[in-house]
């Protein structure tokens, strides 16, 4: 019989690592409480309509990436009702945005949401089929400032604070407009005219996306078309007022914040729903694939699936891409329990469950080992999981002076059971 393993795209999280991605989200939390986010959680599957109609029928996404079923009819009389995996959350948000009704408060809704996420695409390093993202979105009727270029500076410096503070160093962050649905129309046409001479040239995706969508063709990823792309019109150059002074006041509020950034005018995102700013932060540490993570502002995605107006900015990352980035930055070391306790037979294990529940209680990391290991195996169980090893014996238990010995340095110190606690904290 053959060994079943986990299916092609997916994998499982072990320890120690798991500890890293704890941290990713425990930090998350932290920095986006004190933005006045609050947590939201939405169905892993949705009607797969609220994908077409959001995220582009034309997108890779899409037309090539879901997955998506038929739901049997519970009745002759019901239609089926098609189903996909969420590849993506800000489309739920904001389903979920208009299904309650949050805009009526008249508020912003700062909302952040971590979780998986599921796209049919080649696995490769940092990238798989099911994959976990972290993300925020601020949507808002216009009367709430939600239309506020400060909207989009404040997403930006919260990310940047987001990745110092887990000590991700060297970011960059690059920063483009793609305007108004306007702007849009009008330089696709440009584009696609641009296109004409030259698309032959391309990949088969390109030479379809020239005549469905051409703003696609500046996402496109193979490396020979990159050469032509550079020589194409920049969007720059179709933004009207209203959208140039939305994104120089992003600018002037970044610099005032001294966060920095550069201009990126082939950055357009991988979805229909972007509207204005659009950004990546990216990293070095991840060769080719660099980017960290990416957003943008979706001032008419509420509209487009049957909402009210409703302006928002919002923003994903990969969790898998920042445990990487966090490895390769040597900042992330293995994490060794406080102390393992060895007690010196069978008859004493209960008493070492008494002081582990005791240390455990007090917030340190305990490992439990077991009185019937020899001495020599507990040693060695220690020195790959703890810190420390505290010896219980009949004499320990009695005088209640523990002995322990500390692997980093071999010293063994005679420590009373009362300052333990203070004694691992060191």
């Amino acid at each position: 019989m053959s060994i079943l393993k986990a299916v092609r795209g997916t994998r499982d999280l072990l320890p120690p690592e798991t500890a890293l991605w704890n941290r990713i989200e425990a930090t998350a939390r932290a920095v986006f409480a004190r933005y006045n986010f609050g947590e939201i959680r939405t169905p892993i599957f949705e009607d797969t309509a609220l994908f077409a109609r959001s995220v582009g029928e034309e997108t890779d996404i899409v037309s090539k990436e879901m997955y998506t079923w038929e739901d049997r009819a519970r009745a002759q009389s019901e239609k089926a009702q098609s189903l996909t995996l969420r590849p993506e959350n800000t489309a739920g948000v904001v389903r979920a945005y208009i299904e309650h009704q949050l805009g009526e408060s008249g508020q912003l809704q700062k909302l952040y949401y971590i979780g998986p996420q599921f796209r049919r695409e080649r696995p490769q390093k940092g990238r798989y089929r099911q994959f976990s993202q972290i993300g925020a979105e601020v949507i808002g009727p216009p009367s709430a400032g939600s239309e506020s270029p400060l909207r989009d500076a404040e997403i930006l410096e919260m990310l940047a604070t987001f990745l110092d503070e887990l000590g991700i160093t060297g970011w960059t962050l690059e920063l483009n407009s793609v305007g108004s649905a306007a702007d849009r129309a009008r330089y696709n046409d440009t584009l696609r005219a641009a296109l004409v001479p030259v698309v032959g040239q391309m990949c088969v995706d390109c030479q379809r996306r020239a005549v469905t969508n051409p703003l696609r063709v500046l996402d496109c990823k193979v490396p020979a078309d990159q050469p032509i792309i550079a020589t194409l019109p920049v969007i720059a150059d179709s933004l009207d007022e209203s959208s140039r002074l939305h994104f120089a006041a992003v600018m002037a509020a970044l610099d005032a914040a001294k966060v920095p950034y550069t201009r990126n005018h082939r950055l357009v995102r991988g979805l229909d729903y972007y509207t204005r700013t659009t950004f990546e932060f990216t990293h070095g540490g991840l060769g080719a694939q660099n980017a960290l993570l990416g957003g943008g502002r979706y001032d008419g995605l509420s509209e487009a699936i049957g909402g009210p107006k409703a302006p928002g900015i919002g923003f994903a990352m990969g969790e898998d891409r920042l445990v990487l980035t966090l490895q390769a930055l040597e900042s992330a070391p293995l994490l060794l329990a406080d102390a393992f306790i060895a007690p010196l037979g069978e008859a004493l294990n209960p008493a070492a469950l008494v002081l582990a529940r005791e240390l455990r209680r007090a917030g340190l990391r305990i490992e439990l080992g077991d009185g019937n290991f020899r001495l020599k195996k507990s040693f060695e169980a220690a020195d790959k999981t703890a810190r420390r090893i505290v010896i219980l014996g009949e004499d320990e238990l009695q005088s209640g002076i523990l002995t322990v010995k500390t692997f980093a340095t071999g010293m063994q110190t005679k420590v009373p059971r009362s300052e333990l606690c203070i004694f691992l904290r060191q």
